[in-house]
């Protein structure tokens, strides 16, 4: 076992904070899990374990983490790690299928690099998981990944994939295809596409029950884009799309609505000026939150001519569960914890912006059952900081994936 003791300690589940706290790790590679958080130094508790699990109390490893902070490892709800690697052009990344604008089938896990350097820099940064997956050039990107930051095999890093269903709007499917005098061209278009993809699938569904149901009708052929997007339709796989005008994101509500579908939206640079609309869509049941960034980058294109640092304060104070984002590499993964603390500097409470980058954005990924807190059971991934996560001067310590260490501060 190993005990961090006597540091503060959020634990970002349900407001418990402790300022001179414990946690207790079962590191063996088979858990990897919380075994305990709580207040003082924890060896009463640790005792008690060993003894209930007929361990030797010698043999555990207890670190003093006195005048340290100890937090969820930090978690970015949507970047494109390991798509598009660092140091390479544009034009050498593996994140855009750009020869059709429906493409479903494609899995994040097919094109991740484990080896690509930006993971360590992330593991350096405190980040421990990410949802990783296509770019935004077709209106139907593909399937993203829900990944830990560690390792040299995404099979073995992978906590859920598919975990969402990447969908574009705006000018990126229109930039991409309008100036090959294909569809889509226009907003108008991006927006047929996507309906017309649903409903295709919503056929091909019915007529597979119909064959089951019936011997005399046949099934349809094998469509694998069709199959891809079944789990969307059932309600069981989020889209997770890319918006951000105002009206882009109210295009992306309007299909979400039409079709009973779950959706994120990601970026929603324009959120604030649609704020009490998108409180009233978050209580309808299909909007499962909003995903916000990059906060600092450029206004590159038109549609971020109102991109503002304010947002994510602004949407979050109406009640709307919100999480940022960086986009990596428009963002080094490593400055998400920044991003949220820029995010406070103008406006955005404190306690919703170290949720934003830890248990809602793990819930917007709906792996929130296994990261994103520090509770009893779930996945110990952990850093450990020298001072609060949004002082600019601090430094992260160490860092803990499934209750390994896999980061230590020289």
């Amino acid at each position: 076992m190993l005990l961090l003791k006597n540091a503060k300690i959020y634990t970002m589940d349900q407001g418990k904070e402790y300022s001179n706290g414990f946690i207790i790790i079962d590191p063996n590679p088979t858990s990897g899990k919380i075994v305990s958080v709580g207040d003082g130094d924890g060896i009463k508790e640790l005792k008690s374990i060993c003894v209930e699990n007929n361990m030797k109390f010698d043999d555990c490893i207890i670190r003093d983490c006195a005048g340290q902070t100890i937090m969820p490892g930090f978690i970015d709800p949507h970047c494109h790690l390991g798509l598009w690697e660092d140091g390479q052009r544009d034009e050498d990344g593996d994140g855009n299928e750009e020869s059709d604008p429906i493409t479903p089938h494609m899995r994040a896990i097919d094109a991740i690099n484990p080896f690509d350097p930006c993971f360590k820099e992330a593991v350096e940064g405190g980040i421990t998981s990410v949802m990783t997956g296509p770019g935004s050039a077709n209106v139907i990107g593909g399937q993203f990944a829900f990944i830990k930051t560690t390792g040299d095999c995404i099979d073995k890093m992978v906590v859920k994939a598919p975990a969402a269903m990447k969908v574009a709007f705006g000018e990126n499917p229109k930039g991409v295809y309008g100036k090959r005098n294909t569809a889509p061209g226009t907003r108008m278009g991006t927006a047929a596409i996507l309906r017309e993809a649903l409903f295709k699938t919503l056929k091909y569904k019915k007529d597979n029950e119909d064959a089951l149901a019936d011997p005399k009708k046949d099934a349809p052929d094998f469509d694998m884009k069709h199959e891809a997007l079944l789990p969307v339709i059932e309600g069981n796989l989020p889209l997770k799309i890319h918006a951000h005008r105002a009206d882009d994101m109210q295009t992306a509500i309007r299909i979400c609505n039409e079709f009973s579908v779950k959706y994120t939206l990601d970026h929603c640079t324009e959120g604030y000026r649609i704020k009490e609309f998108l409180r009233e869509e978050s209580m309808k049941g299909n909007m499962i939150g909003l995903i916000t960034g990059p906060l600092i980058s450029e206004r590159c294109k038109p549609e971020l001519a109102h991109l503002s640092i304010k947002n994510p304060g602004l949407i979050s104070d109406f009640g709307i569960v919100t999480a940022i984002m960086t986009d990596h590499p428009v963002i080094p993964l490593q400055y998400l914890p920044l991003s949220a603390a820029i995010a406070t500097r103008e406006g955005m409470n404190e306690q919703k912006a170290l949720e934003a980058i830890t248990i809602n954005a793990a819930f917007v990924c709906d792996v929130d059952d296994r990261v994103g807190s520090l509770r009893k059971g779930k996945d110990a991934d952990i850093v450990i900081l020298n001072g609060h996560p949004f002082e600019f001067r601090t430094k992260v310590l160490c860092t803990i994936i499934n209750g390994k260490i896999v980061f230590e501060a020289n």
